[in-house]
């Protein structure tokens, strides 16, 4: 039978009437929209990337291909921009976009090339889309671009034209509007001060900042510890702000172009290589020039020792290009992990990305085996951090939300399907827990909801519920609670580990797949009824720990487990400043 085959959630390029519908995934269904397909005929895709050894295996592919089309398209921007940067220098600054970006299209592109090939299909509607208005002008827009219904569509239009399927062009209901940005939470006062304050800071920097000083940029230690840190390294304490990047206009003629093959000659391969130049950054083509003369004029240090970041390395377009320029100088990179899930996953593009472009890369106390560059030190985000919990406050259910397309890959629930399951988990956790507590739990709900709708999804479910948008911090929610419970693997847990704080864990350990050799530190947590794989198994031993928290959580059992765990993903030092210091005048001198 004969389907209409529905690629995204926008409504307006699905049919009218009673022609059957092949939803290609769970994304096109959007919660509380129900009534868009009552008393329709209509199926979903199976999600290729539900076999999530298929998954890991493509994950490998890509990361082959990766490097293929990193060296090929190096060729080709030292040949547009007449210039003769290394392969490095190219990876610092288009890496991070490259990689999310062919992820997330091989996804897109398989899903098509499964249902096309098992499944009779009508033309597909599409939206008519200027071929620049979903090109990002940076790698910080095209972070806010991808998680929305129209890029997705445009790159779904793109991927049919090429493989040569009819389609029927419709034109978008009004303006194309950014829906799914409209999830984050802002707390606006609170950033205006802090903006300011950088602000203020940035400016004074300028004339107190040598030529030869540390650089330090987003270095995550917090502001005290920033400050001993530049005086420890014997220079007076300065503190810079992410610059925005030039905005350019997009030229199709510029783009007119194709990466050269190499080993890679298969369908997909071809197809990175014809999209690659029609989706690359702005600011890496047509305005490269001005990026370039942008940092040159910057008040920075122009022969820096070394240079210190947590967080600038991804998406700040400005301080990765003056960072590739000095590296190609002789000047250390130093990279620090930024957040939970490294040293931990079975693959973590953005973990192998951070390692392959630094010099030195420090972890909160995980090691590579065979990699000179993986220098453990300890959790860099939580030095110098106290919370005093309320021991008569809440209990802490602290959520996670994703894209409802898959993005870069880690070992994590990939599109919304996935996410579904994770949801289902959430909701047999609170099930199972006595009425008793369940009156005194807080459900923090993840900052961005990518149109999930996941304050309406627990409202629907628990009405009775506490639910936090994600405006206050994780911090001032401890101090309300007696108890965390952490359901993804990310930073959180890894802080409140550290901090000593009573902790509970669970996740379906098919979604957070773990490397060898870690799976051992969580048996340990398991043993001690910290880490459960169930959430039946977490939520029993809440009901079983509530009127004796304390007792459970200083029992030397307990402690040693949670002391081992952290000593290996969330170490606290005694003397981070002395340390760091040290560590960074080594690296200055070789």
């Amino acid at each position: 039978m004969k389907r209409f085959l529905v690629t995204t959630a926008l409504e307006e390029t699905w049919p009218t009437g009673d022609t059957p519908l092949l939803l290609l995934g769970e994304w096109c269904r959007l919660y509380g929209r129900e009534s868009a397909l009552e008393g329709r005929d209509y199926s979903v895709a199976r999600y290729h990337w539900d076999d999530r050894e298929k998954l890991y295996q493509d994950y490998r592919y890509l990361e082959s291909l990766y490097e293929e089309l990193l060296n090929s398209l190096a060729f080709s921007l030292n040949s547009i921009h007449n210039t003769n940067h290394s392969n490095r220098y190219w990876r610092i600054i288009v890496g991070p976009w490259l990689g999310y970006f062919i992820q997330m299209v091989y996804d897109r592109w398989s899903m098509l090339s499964v249902v096309l090939k098992h499944e009779d299909i009508h033309p597909v509607r599409v939206l008519k889309i200027d071929p620049g208005c979903y090109v990002p002008n940076d790698m910080d827009t095209f972070l806010s671009l991808f998680i929305t219904d129209y890029w997705n569509e445009h790159i779904y239009t793109q991927i049919l034209e090429w493989m040569g399927v009819a389609l029927e062009t419709v034109s978008p209901k009004g303006q194309l509007v950014d829906m799914d940005c409209n999830g984050s939470v802002r707390v606006v006062a609170a950033r205006l001060n802090k903006k300011f304050l950088g602000w203020f800071a940035a400016k004074a920097s300028r004339y107190s900042c040598r030529q030869n000083d540390f650089f330090l940029i987003s270095s995550y230690l917090g502001r005290v510890n920033d400050i001993l840190l530049q005086l420890k390294l014997g220079q007076l304490p300065s503190f810079w702000r992410p610059e925005a990047p030039p905005r350019k206009e997009f030229n199709l003629s510029s783009r007119k172009w194709i990466l050269r093959a190499d080993r890679h000659t298969d369908e997909f391969a071809a197809l990175a290589r014809y999209l690659i130049p029609l989706h690359i950054p702005i600011a890496y083509l047509e305005g490269y020039g001005e990026l370039v003369c942008l940092t040159k004029s910057l008040p920075w240090p122009e022969s820096p020792k070394a240079i210190f970041t947590s967080n600038s390395y991804s998406s700040d377009d400005v301080f990765k290009t003056w960072a590739a320029q000095k590296v190609e100088s002789n000047v250390p990179l130093v990279i620090g992990q930024h957040g939970g899930n490294h040293g931990m996953a079975l693959w973590c593009f953005s973990e192998d990305h951070e390692i392959s472009i630094s010099d030195k890369y420090f972890t909160w106390g995980w090691d590579r085996p065979g990699s000179e560059r993986v220098i453990p030190v300890g959790n860099i985000k939580g030095f110098g951090s106290r919370v005093e919990r309320d021991r008569t406050g809440v209990a802490l259910l602290v959520e996670v939300a994703y894209p409802r397309q898959s993005y870069h890959l880690y070992s994590a629930p990939v599109s919304t399907g996935q996410w579904l399951d994770y949801f289902s988990d959430q909701c047999r956790f609170v099930e199972t827990l006595d009425e008793g507590i369940r009156d005194h739990l807080m459900v923090r709900l993840y900052s961005q909801d990518y149109n999930l709708s996941q304050r309406v999804r627990w409202n629907d479910r628990f009405p009775e519920v506490r639910l936090d948008n994600g405006a206050l911090t994780i911090y001032k929610l401890m101090k309300k609670s007696r108890i965390y419970i952490s359901t993804y693997n990310a930073t959180t847990y890894l802080e409140s580990l550290s901090l000593n704080f009573p902790t509970l864990i669970f996740w379906d350990p098919r979604y957070w797949e773990l490397r060898d050799g870690t799976s051992l530190y969580f048996e340990k947590l398991k043993s001690v009824g910290i880490f459960h794989d169930t959430p039946e198994g977490a939520a029993l031993q809440l009901n079983a720990i509530w009127s004796h928290i304390d007792e459970w959580w200083q029992s030397k059992e307990v402690q040693v487990a949670r002391q081992e765990f952290c000593e290996r993903y969330a170490r606290i030092l005694k003397r981070p400043v002395d340390v760091m210091a040290s560590l960074l005048r080594e690296i200055a001198k070789s």
